[in-house]
């Protein structure tokens, strides 16, 4: 009896999508380097708008195509939802994943549209929906001008939540898509389990979707810089944070996985860069290129058996695209950037702390069970090697 109330409180928590206040690194006394902005989150560049849609249904023993589920979709959108498509760079550490549209990204230097990140075998029809809903979006129509050719090659991204959702039920539909564009919103960011992180286990705990940023002054310009991330990698013996081992140090609460094995090294991340300091393509793969930095000082290291891909994007230079038209642009040069470089890998590094420490335990498929990373003992292990921030 005590196991069953505790999975209907489980999903009846998240069906609730983290109506309560979530705990972040800061929170916990995490020491972090760098300034934050406003919600130290991807909305503090401004125009960025994310939304999510979290899929929680049933519990116990696995009937594929019935669940249990625990999915969903998170999207990105750069410019919210207008056509004004922006200057892009995207870098694969190790390529055992997917990002679709990201050949077009190297070969034009543009993003076009939204980015949406879901489960493994959902990237099709969340792919699909995007066309659907940039067709469909009167916006879209009107600044394309659309009439009888449209053609879209949008960007989707994802990592495997075989472990808790009933992956091969293919839950996530055209809808749950769509919902997640037309919910996307400015301002505080659902982390943890949600979105497309709501199955995703992050170096032995609970893991999901994080997010994070930097403010950067360059001759009396301000800039900022931000950083989202769905975090499902990781082993638990590599876990550090801020120098501390705290996965050699908590070696219990490990994983409960009956049925859809969660070995260490499988497992995946991918991460969204965001700036509205002026870049060129070439400048933002340079930027995309330290988001491995980051994700190191966490205990990553692009295993084998691991997707890491990312990708970057600037909203400066808008309207510049255009088929016919010569542009005039602006952007920084080379040697302006390495603050930049410094911001990605301290927002990186925090994106995924917040996914880990906003993250609540989750019972899946099969009643198997990841816990989160607990906070109280997380504060005992940082004090010990004197890094907790009282």
């Amino acid at each position: 009896m005590k196991f069953l109330i505790t999975i209907f409180l489980n999903i009846l928590f998240y069906n609730h999508l983290h109506s309560q206040n979530i705990i972040r690194a800061r929170d916990v006394g995490i020491p972090l380097d760098g300034i934050t902005g406003k919600f130290n989150s991807i909305t503090d560049v401004q125009g960025v708008l994310v939304g999510h849609e979290t899929i929680i249904k049933g519990n116990g023993k696995l009937v594929i195509g019935k669940g249990p589920v625990r999915t969903g979709v998170t999207a990105i959108l750069p410019r919210g939802k207008v056509f004004d498509p922006v200057f892009a760079g995207w870098y694969s550490l190790n390529g055992n994943g997917e990002m679709t549209g990201t050949t077009w990204v190297e070969e034009s230097g543009f993003l076009e549209g939204p980015i949406l990140i879901t489960n493994t075998h959902s990237v099709g029809v969340v792919r699909d929906a995007i066309i659907e809903w940039q067709y469909n979006n009167k916006l879209f129509k009107t600044l394309y001008d659309i009439k009888d050719l449209f053609w879209s090659l949008p960007v989707v991204a994802e990592t495997y939540d075989g472990s808790l959702n009933d992956i091969n039920g293919f839950h996530v539909k055209k809808e749950h898509a769509i919902k997640a564009l037309e919910s996307a919103q400015g301002g505080i960011v659902l982390e943890g389990g949600v979105g497309g992180g709501t199955g995703m286990i992050c170096h032995g705990f609970k893991g999901g979707i994080g997010t994070s940023s930097r403010k950067i002054n360059l001759d009396g310009q301000d800039y900022t810089l931000g950083v989202l991330v769905q975090a499902n990698y990781g082993n638990r013996e590599d876990l550090s944070i801020s120098g501390v081992p705290v996965g050699k140090e908590i070696q219990d609460l490990r994983p409960k996985i009956i049925y859809g094995e969660k070995r260490d090294g499988l497992g995946s991340i991918i991460v969204v860069v965001a700036t509205d300091a002026p870049f060129l393509p070439n400048q933002l793969k340079r930027i995309v290129r330290r988001v491995p930095i980051g994700i190191s000082r966490v205990g990553g290291y692009g295993s084998n058996g691991s997707g890491d891909i990312f990708i970057s994007f600037s909203t400066a230079n808008k309207k510049a695209f255009d088929r016919e038209n010569e542009k005039s642009i602006i952007f920084l040069p080379n040697d302006k950037m390495n603050p930049f470089f410094i911001a990605t890998v301290q927002a990186t590094e925090e994106a995924i702390l917040n996914a880990l420490i906003s993250a609540e335990t989750m019972i899946g498929i099969n009643d198997n069970v990841v816990y989160k990373l607990p906070h109280d003992r997380l504060k005992k292990v940082l004090k010990k090697y004197n890094r907790l921030n009282e």
